[in-house]
């Protein structure tokens, strides 16, 4: 995986994954801390900069899903936006 935050740029073997601006803003925030675990609701202020009441988890769980498909471009490539079950999320190989 190729990760450049100048260039808003991610790749998967050598394949460009065409991110949406909040999908890069967060999978930015996780590869950047890598291993730390985010709350959803320093997820909703560092990505959002809103406050929780005004999201709901379900927002942030449709951005991650499809932030790991497009991730996913072949079989057998780590999961690498794990889930903190009740907690959040972090960036793991």
């Amino acid at each position: 995986m190729y990760f450049c935050l100048e260039q808003r740029l991610v790749t998967v073997r050598s394949q460009v994954i065409p991110l949406t601006v909040k999908e890069f803003e967060i999978f930015a925030l996780l590869i950047l801390n890598p291993k730390r675990v985010f709350t959803y609701e320093m997820l909703l202020d560092l990505v959002w900069h809103e406050d929780y009441s005004y999201y709901s988890r379900k927002a942030i769980n449709n951005h991650i899903s499809n932030l790991r498909k497009k991730l996913r471009v072949a079989p057998g490539l780590p999961d690498y936006v794990k889930s903190v079950y009740g907690v959040g999320y972090k960036f793991d190989v």
